[in-house]
């Protein structure tokens, strides 16, 4: 039987860490938690429940999670956020598959709980994560904080039973929370690759996004609460285009006053003085 070395980031995660790890202790043949200076009881909990926990400065979540993949013992990695589990029927998938892994790596689907409620609709539950994969066929590439583990080129990929099951949002101002973070995270990574923000990208690209997962993916179907999920994606997409629009204004207005030495400006004499 092959054997896994299952690989966690996390920070401040003490109210579900402790599930995360549980959940993947009949599948791992090793556990390594790179946590990014914790100020709550997360590295205890770690500690506690017996898996190797490395203390790392947080460089970006695509960054993070690749440093956690190095430090495993064994090429097959099993990659979860703390705030992730699995179920049991994707555990018993991960257990059948070890006894001769007939793939480069494997797609799981995941399920969001939103605000209490298991999402079976809008974008929330359309997500494949390719968590299970041979570390010598990819590498972790992808826009922070929306990270993702790219496989080489004719590596055999394949799919298995079961669902990551996700508490990423448990009430509704958690989730405005993170739409705050990752739109600025998501912001400044566009404006490190040169990315513009126009008025289609702005107001279009929203108004699709919640299109996208109310109409089209049937987000409807929730209620009230589908309403609600539908509406903040769409409200982070706008965000994320704002930030970068206003980062872009500020660059460009730096960059001018930087060209404009002050021995060449013309002011009137009284303001020159002060």
């Amino acid at each position: 039987m092959q054997k896994i070395s299952a690989v966690i980031i996390t920070y401040n995660e003490e109210k579900c860490i402790e599930r995360c790890i549980q959940s993947v202790a009949d599948v791992a043949d090793e556990i390594i938690v790179v946590d990014s200076f914790s100020t709550d009881m997360t590295p205890e909990i770690c500690r506690s429940l017996g898996v190797t926990l490395i203390q790392n400065e947080f460089p970006g979540y695509r960054e993070q999670k690749d440093f956690a993949v190095r430090q495993a013992s064994n090429d097959f990695i099993l990659a979860l956020d703390a705030d992730e589990a699995l179920s049991d029927k994707l555990r018993d998938s991960i257990i059948e598959e070890k006894k001769g892994f007939t793939r480069d790596g494997y797609f799981c689907s995941r399920i969001d709980c939103y605000c209490g409620r298991w999402m079976k609709h809008t974008t929330l539950n359309s997500r494949r994560k390719l968590r299970l994969f041979d570390r010598r066929k990819g590498k972790y590439a992808g826009i922070n904080p929306h990270d993702r583990f790219i496989p080489h080129r004719g590596a055999r990929i394949g799919r298995l039973k079961g669902n990551i099951l996700h508490w990423g949002y448990g009430t509704i101002e958690e989730h405005i929370s993170k739409i705050n973070l990752f739109s600025t995270i998501s912001a400044r990574e566009y404006h490190r690759m040169g990315k513009k923000a126009g008025f289609i990208k702005i107001v279009l690209n929203p108004l699709w996004r919640f299109i996208h997962s109310y109409v089209i993916k049937t987000g409807f179907i929730e209620g009230f609460m589908g309403y609600m999920a539908s509406r903040n994606l769409a409200y982070l997409c706008f965000l994320k285009y704002s930030k970068l629009r206003i980062l872009r204004e500020r660059t460009r207005e730096g960059s001018h006053k930087k060209m404009a030495s002050p021995a060449l400006q013309i002011v009137p004499e009284n303001q020159a003085e002060r």
